[in-house]
């Protein structure tokens, strides 16, 4: 699967780059949920970016040590790198 890289700077991106992922492979926050074995509003908190105590943490750390952090998000089909259908 074709993906594109991005950097996670903050909960927010983290949680827009986890949204992303999940809808790529047809998943309902919910269908989600039940396979973490989490309630669906833990999803749904997490992708809108909801600072947590080891979010805010570990996004200060990288920011102090300046790491940087990448995710690779998968690319629905039909959609190329430049956004074109091909």
């Amino acid at each position: 699967m074709r993906s594109i890289r991005t950097e996670i700077d903050s909960p927010e991106m983290l949680g827009f780059a986890l949204q992303q992922g999940r809808l790529v492979k047809g998943l309902s926050q919910r269908e989600l949920a039940a396979q973490l074995g989490v309630g669906q509003k833990w999803v749904w908190e997490m992708e809108g970016g909801k600072p947590g105590l080891l979010t805010t943490r570990m996004f200060a750390m990288l920011k102090a040590t300046g790491v940087r952090l990448y995710a690779d998000l998968p690319l629905p089909e039909g959609i190329s790198k430049d956004g074109v259908d091909g």
